[in-house]
């Protein structure tokens, strides 16, 4: 079955999220032993820049890898 596009964004969001949730929780747990120190403001607009590429890169990814399915068929 063919995944749409509008799927596509669906599940790239969604993993997006479930990263951007756990990058904050490692940033807070492992800069402290880097001696780097972030306010939390700082921590979400890490991972927002990070948040911005991963979805891109999901999306693409999966379109990409859609139309290998389809052309195979």
């Amino acid at each position: 079955m063919r995944q749409s596009r509008t799927m596509s964004l669906i599940e790239a969001t969604a993993n997006v999220v479930v990263g951007y949730v756990l990058a904050i929780a490692t940033q807070l747990a492992v800069f402290p032993l880097y001696g780097i120190e972030a306010a939390l403001g700082e921590h979400l607009a890490i991972g927002g820049a990070f948040v911005m590429v991963s979805l891109a890169r999901g999306y693409v990814l999966r379109r990409l890898f859609e139309a290998m399915r389809v052309r195979s068929s």
